[in-house]
């Protein structure tokens, strides 16, 4: 058995449970995602209780559709992020143009332009979550705690030449953010959602 089949099986049984009205199931993925939806919510929308909601939407979505949900088109992560960002990306538009038609400060163009920016930033939160784990480190100890590559490989007990490596596939994972159809970004990922 394929490694990577492993984590769709939990999709596709977790998908099942969901449409048989399975609460516990509805918990269970709770606690595994809720943190990915509230923190790409949060970082659309930047502001706490917006994000709540997009989170209790996302959920409830979820519950009441769950063979929206179709476990060959990838994985259940995805679909939940690719959810988040559409529900987020709409919930900000709306914000945004109730404020506009009220005589509010901007443009439409500049809602584009926040609606573009908050897409790479999800993007970018999303991209580093799902990165394996020694990549991650790897750029955490180099952006966060300012070490620079030969400092990073003494934190992490690797080589030079390996902390290097990371550090370099890292950032260019991360520089797919910028592109919405990018291998690393769940698909449907843009600001046009």
């Amino acid at each position: 058995m394929a490694k990577q089949d492993v984590p769709l099986r939990w999709d596709r049984k977790m998908q099942q449970r969901l449409a048989r009205g399975e609460a516990a199931a509805l918990g269970e993925l709770y606690d595994r995602f809720a943190s990915l939806v509230h923190g790409l919510a949060h970082r659309v929308l930047d502001d706490e209780q917006a994000a709540d909601g997009v989170t209790r939407d996302v959920f409830a979505h979820v519950w009441e559709h769950p063979d929206a949900y179709d476990p060959k088109q990838g994985p259940l992560r995805t679909w939940i992020a690719t959810l988040t960002h559409r529900l987020a990306v709409r919930r900000l538009r709306d914000t945004e143009t109730a404020a506009l038609a009220s005589g509010g400060p901007g443009s439409a163009e500049e809602l584009e332009r926040k609606v573009r920016h908050a897409s790479v930033a999800a993007r970018a939160d999303y991209i580093v979550q799902a990165m394996p784990a020694p990549l991650r480190a790897a750029l955490e100890l180099a952006y966060f705690q300012r070490r620079d590559y030969r400092q990073t490989a003494a934190d992490l007990g690797v080589t030079e030449d390996e902390a290097r490596r990371r550090l370099r596939l890292g950032l260019q994972l991360l520089a797919t953010a910028h592109d919405a159809g990018s291998p690393g970004a769940p698909p449907g990922y843009g600001g046009a959602a």
